[in-house]
């Protein structure tokens, strides 16, 4: 989805306008990929515009910072504090946010350690990433030449940018052999994940999805996924996926903050169950939307609301959610 071009985007503690949010070519971590970043989502919800799941998204940041020995001089209420400004001053009821954290500009080579530390926030419209036509008809994706990254090379927890190069060569490979997307195994053949986004399986109403040790990002919604999922009475393990149990399997969907919960309906070629969303998947689908779009109770507190001056849109309906933030 192309950007808009207007608007403002947080950098380092100050607002920009969008045609001056640049950064110098000698930057590391254009040339050394030494950046790591986040995706989370606005909703607009009757109760007014929310943040899902946020906190968690910066505090996989903060993690991802850590690994590649990045610090930056904010805490989580301070990331909190310039994303809700970030939304608020382009003055979005619902959007894609996008929190980064990069080495800038001063020396360069493989040692990143005397660059700075710079932050960047954007905010931009975005809407169902495989188009609105997936979340019901599905998808068709293939098995990809590509493996996901070998455990102990680069840190699959890690929200890092060099880890999309990978990403982008599944990706590729799928849009040019006419699939929608790529599935990745790991480097002992089971299951790993999508280019950019976590994978579960539904066999007898079951749910499976690769365990973190299949070179898998632990995926915000992922989690939230096999949180509902239990809350609605359905079994959910973590387990090695051989790439047959694909094929076979009664159901399969993607999960993550772009695709949210978009089924698949065909594997190289393989129609999946009845070649269309499957009714596991439908429901989690349903509890999901239902969730982010505020049509529930926020009993799990994963919804953090954007404007104040909105607060009255929620008279009456906190004290249902356990855990709401405003």
């Amino acid at each position: 989805m192309s950007f808009a071009g207007t608007g403002t985007i947080w950098m380092n503690g100050k607002l920009v306008e969008w045609k001056d949010a640049t950064i110098h070519i000698a930057s590391h971590v254009i040339h050394y990929g030494s950046g790591v970043f986040e995706g989370a989502r606005c909703y607009a919800t009757p109760r007014g515009s929310a943040c899902f799941r946020l906190d968690e998204h910066l505090i996989r940041l903060a993690n991802s910072a850590k690994i590649y020995r990045m610090e930056y001089p904010l805490d989580l209420a301070g990331w909190r504090s310039a994303v809700l400004e970030t939304v608020r001053a382009n003055e979005m009821k619902a959007c894609y946010i996008r929190p980064l954290v990069y080495r800038g500009y001063e020396t360069l080579g493989v040692n990143p350690l005397n660059n700075p530390v710079d932050a960047a926030i954007m905010v931009w419209e975005w809407g169902a990433y495989l188009g609105p036509e997936a979340l019901e008809q599905g998808v068709d994706v293939k098995v990809s030449s590509w493996s996901r990254m070998a455990p102990n090379t680069l840190p699959a927890m890690a929200k890092a940018t060099a880890n999309y190069a990978n990403s982008q060569l599944i990706k590729m490979e799928a849009l040019a052999d006419g699939y929608s997307e790529g599935i990745a195994l790991d480097v002992f053949g089971n299951v790993s994940e999508g280019s950019g986004q976590n994978i579960f399986i539904v066999r007898d109403e079951q749910l499976i999805t690769p365990p973190l040790s299949a070179s898998v990002l632990g995926g915000i919604t992922r989690d939230s996924v096999m949180t509902l999922a239990r809350d609605h009475g359905y079994s959910v393990t973590e387990a090695n996926l051989p790439r047959e149990s694909l094929y076979i399997a009664d159901e399969v969907f993607f999960v993550g903050t772009a695709a949210e919960v978009t089924p698949i309906r065909s594997i190289d070629r393989i129609i999946i169950g009845e070649g269309r969303r499957g009714p596991v998947t439908a429901a989690l689908q349903k509890a999901f939307f239902a969730v982010v779009n505020g049509d529930v109770p926020d009993t799990h507190g994963w919804l953090t609301y954007v404007y104040p001056e909105e607060a009255a849109l929620r008279a009456g309906h906190i004290a249902s959610g356990a855990g709401a933030r405003d």
